[in-house]
């Protein structure tokens, strides 16, 4: 007796048709620097685009997605977040809305909470923002450590993070840890020695907090340094709270990225625009502590390549959305709408220093939002409005 054998080729090319108005950012598929493509047809085949043009010539594939109509754009890239805390800072979210103003030491409630949760409750908490960002179409995240402030607690952070997210960012000095009180040198040298040693293999990216209150520039170059020569590439807190040497130093050191970028002299833009550092600036941060706007147009208009992202984080910017921190570019930051949405792909992905990620090109990682909407103006025009509403990640549908 002979057993009849049945080969199947699994499903795996599906092209996404009738899309209105499609930002490639690639000016050689389309029109402008957004590179649109009315009536636009993607093509996934696996994990990565295979072909974009108009839907008149979309090739034959294994299924058909038909867009309806609506726009797409590439998934987000959020460049800056810290989502793995426990614990929960209304009561200071609230007395900052009463009038109190915002001081980086806040952190520490963060600190203390996280140190008490479990790996368990970290995890959820952060697999629960990862999808929430989802949701709002970002498909490629990094997260940071730094609400931990011991060798274990930071390494255990990363440890979680490596699983769950693109890119993962050691950031042992956000704040000085309680129990150096006194004595930053010694915290220092945690950071860069033992801590180090421990959190390295977790991480891509070593960040400092370079900012009154948390680190001046000598101890920030230290971490840095440190962290370069163990293989990490640089990231910088920059900027925000004040002027301060956070911006100078990330472009000296040729960091991928300063992030805040509030408070800028000429100096610091001309550094800017003269380097390969982006410039990555969190709205999100100057909404929930009613802090000076960044101002994106000086940056701009200087041929700064500009970033935007959500700081995600329980004290000063709680939010995953980055439609929300497109929005508040637009109306608050002098970013015209086409700007923002480039800033928040692929700016993102030149401050992670991605070429994978934040454009819709064959190649490109198969990343992917639709919008209920014609455009991806929208996304400014109809501020709060929960416009995504299909993603796809890596060529998997998650939305």
């Amino acid at each position: 007796m002979t057993t009849a054998t049945v080969t199947t080729t699994p499903t795996t090319t599906t092209a996404i048709i009738n899309i209105s108005s499609l930002v490639t950012n690639d000016t050689s598929l389309g029109k402008g620097p957004l590179g649109l493509i009315q009536d636009a047809a993607v093509v996934i085949d696996g994990d990565r685009i295979a072909w974009v043009g108009e839907t008149s010539k979309a090739p034959a594939t294994d299924n058909r997605v038909d867009a309806g109509g609506r726009s797409g754009l590439p998934g987000f890239v959020d460049s800056h977040s810290h989502l793995v805390f426990a614990g929960d800072r209304t009561a200071e979210f609230n007395a900052r809305m009463s009038g109190e103003s915002y001081r980086a030491g806040g952190i520490r409630t963060t600190v203390a909470a996280t140190r008490a949760a479990s790996d368990a409750d970290l995890e959820a908490g952060l697999v629960r923002l990862v999808r929430e960002a989802v949701r709002q179409g970002t498909t490629t995240l990094e997260t940071k450590s730094g609400y931990g402030l011991t060798t274990y607690d930071e390494a255990r952070a990363l440890r979680i993070a490596a699983a769950q997210v693109d890119e993962v960012t050691y950031l042992g000095a956000h704040v000085l840890a309680p129990e150096f009180d006194g004595d930053p040198e010694g915290y220092v040298a945690l950071v860069t020695g033992e801590m180090l040693d421990a959190c390295a293999p977790y991480a891509r990216w070593i960040d400092v907090f370079c900012e009154r209150g948390a680190f001046d520039g000598d101890q920030a170059r230290a971490v840095l340094t440190a962290g370069k020569a163990r293989g990490l590439q640089l990231r910088v807190h920059a900027n925000q709270l004040g002027h301060g040497p956070g911006v100078q130093l990330a472009v000296e050191l040729g960091a991928a990225s300063a992030d805040h970028c509030t408070h800028l002299t000429d100096a610091d833009v001309d550094a800017l625009a003269q380097g390969d550092t982006v410039a990555t600036l969190l709205p999100g941060a100057e909404f929930s502590t009613r802090a000076q706007w960044p101002d994106a147009r000086r940056l701009l208009d200087a041929g700064v390549t500009v970033a935007l992202s959500t700081d995600c984080n329980p004290g000063s910017s709680f939010t995953s959305s980055m439609p929300f921190c497109i929005a508040l570019a637009v109306r608050d930051m002098g970013m015209t709408p086409d700007q923002a949405v480039w800033s928040a792909t692929a700016g993102g992905a030149a401050a992670l220093r991605r070429t994978d990620v934040g454009r819709l090109t064959p190649g490109a990682r198969a990343d992917l939002a639709l919008l209920d909407a014609p455009s991806h103006v929208h996304l400014a025009y109809r501020p709060g409005v929960p416009l995504v509403s299909a993603v796809w990640r890596r060529g998997v549908r998650e939305l």
